[in-house]
C-alpha cells in the first residue's frame, strides 16, 4: 500500500530542462543525466518552430543543464515501480487521489462553493487578482482525483500569476462516464465568466489548464466552448495531456515510464468511455479541428508515455493556425509541476505559465 502510494503521488514530480518547440525555428536540448537515464530515453523527434517561447538567460541555440536535484529525483523514480504494472487498483487510486494536499504558499485564501451541482474551489495567493481567473482540471484518469489534491499547485500558480484558480471537482467515470465531466468543465469556465472569489462579476480574461486526463479535458473543453459559440477563454495550458485514446503514440510502447505503466490506458480509457468511439475529438483531442481556438501553452515531461500525446496535438493545432508554445522537459516525467518541495525546474514551468497568462491579457477573442 506505501509504495502504490508513493508511485501515485510521484506522478506530480518536477523538471529537468525543456525543449521549446514552436512555428518557424527548431531547438533541440539534450539533459545531463547518467548511462543508465539516458537509456531509457527516447528520442523526441525534431520540429520546425517559430516564436519559441524564452527558456532562460543561456543561450536559446545551447542545451539546458539538468538540475542535480532533478537527476537525483529521476534515480530515485527509477528504483519505483509504476503504478498499474501489474494491477489496476481503482479504489486506491481514488483515495490517494482524493486526499487533500494544503497549499505551502503562505496566506492563500480557500474558498470553497457549488457551480450548480458541481464542487469547487477557488485558491487565491496573496496579491492576485480576482477578475483574472484559470479554470484548472484535475488529473486522475477520467476516474479519480480531486481539486482538493491540487491545492498546492494551485497555489504556487496564482501566486505566480497573480490570478485566482477555481478547482472543480468534474464528475468522474465509470459512474458518470463520457460526456459528463466535459460537460461540468464547460460549465465551469461558463460560470466563471461572470463569477469570481469575491461573488459575481465580470472576468477581466479567463484561462484554462489541467494536467493528463484534465489536460485532455482542457483541449475538449476549448473545442466544445468553440463549437457551441460560447465565450473563450485567453488561453489554454495543457500539462501532460492525454490526447489519443485509440492509444495509438509512439511514447505508449518505447517510453519507460517511471510514474505509471502503460498497461493502465486500456483500463482508463475503457472505463470513461464505455463504447464511444475513441477517435471522437472531445474525448481525443488529437482528432480535433482547432481553427478559432485561443493560444496554447503544452508542458510534457521527455520521459512519460504520453509525451507523443503533447507533440502531436500540438502538431495538429499549430497545422490549424493556432499559436502553440510547446515545451518537453528532457528528464522530466508526468506532471512533474506537481511536487512538493518544488525543483528548479518546477519553478521554472510555473514562471513560463504565468509568463503566458501575463502575455494572454486583455482577453483574446476568436475571430468570426
Amino acid at each position: 500500500m506505501k509504495r502504490i502510494a508513493g508511485t501515485v503521488l510521484l506522478i506530480f514530480v518536477v523538471a529537468v530542462g525543456v525543449y521549446a518547440i514552436d512555428d518557424h525555428q527548431t531547438q533541440t536540448a539534450a539533459s545531463a543525466q547518467d548511462n543508465t537515464v539516458q537509456q531509457n530515453s527516447a528520442a523526441i523527434p525534431e520540429k520546425d518552430g517559430s516564436d519559441v517561447l524564452p527558456l532562460s538567460a543561456a543561450p536559446a541555440d545551447k542545451p539546458r543543464v539538468v538540475s542535480q536535484e532533478g537527476l537525483a529525483y529521476l534515480q530515485k523514480l527509477r528504483k519505483n515501480t509504476p503504478f498499474g504494472t501489474a494491477d489496476f487498483n481503482l479504489e486506491q487510486l481514488r483515495r490517494i487521489m482524493g486526499s487533500r494536499r494544503e497549499p505551502t504558499v503562505k496566506d492563500v485564501s480557500l474558498i470553497r462553493l457549488k457551480i450548480g451541482e458541481i464542487p469547487a474551489e477557488w485558491v487565491l495567493a496573496p496579491g492576485a487578482d480576482r477578475d483574472v481567473r484559470l479554470l484548472y482540471l484535475h488529473g486522475g484518469g477520467f476516474v479519480s482525483g480531486s481539486g482538493a489534491f491540487y491545492l498546492a499547485l494551485a497555489a504556487h500558480i496564482s501566486a505566480a500569476a497573480k490570478c485566482a484558480v477555481l478547482l472543480p471537482d468534474y464528475r468522474l467515470a465509470p459512474e458518470h462516464p463520457f460526456p459528463a465531466g466535459l460537460e461540468d468543465c464547460v460549465a465551469a469556465h461558463e460560470w466563471i465568466l461572470s463569477n469570481g472569489p469575491s461573488g459575481p462579476g465580470p472576468a477581466k480574461a479567463t484561462f484554462i489548464a489541467g494536467d493528463s486526463a484534465g489536460g485532455s479535458l482542457t483541449l475538449a473543453t476549448l473545442l466544445a466552448l468553440r463549437d457551441r459559440r460560447l465565450g473563450l477563454p485567453a488561453g489554454g495550458i495543457p500539462l501532460s495531456p492525454t490526447t489519443d485514446l485509440t492509444l495509438a503514440s509512439e511514447s505508449l510502447k518505447t517510453v519507460a515510464d517511471p510514474i505509471i505503466s502503460a498497461r493502465t490506458m486500456p483500463v482508463f480509457r475503457d472505463l470513461y468511455l464505455g463504447k464511444t468511439d475513441p477517435r471522437n475529438p472531445l474525448a481525443s483531442p488529437v482528432f480535433g479541428d482547432y481553427r478559432g481556438i485561443p493560444p496554447l501553452l503544452i508542458q510534457v515531461g521527455e520521459h512519460e508515455m504520453l509525451r507523443d500525446d503533447s507533440i502531436r496535438v500540438a502538431d495538429k493545432a499549430r497545422a490549424d493556425g493556432v499559436q502553440v508554445k510547446l515545451e518537453v522537459w528532457p528528464g522530466m516525467f508526468h506532471v512533474f509541476q506537481s511536487h512538493e518541495p518544488l525543483l528548479p525546474e518546477a519553478r521554472e514551468s510555473i514562471e513560463h505559465m504565468a509568463e503566458f497568462i501575463r502575455s494572454g491579457l486583455p482577453i483574446w477573442t476568436a475571430p468570426l
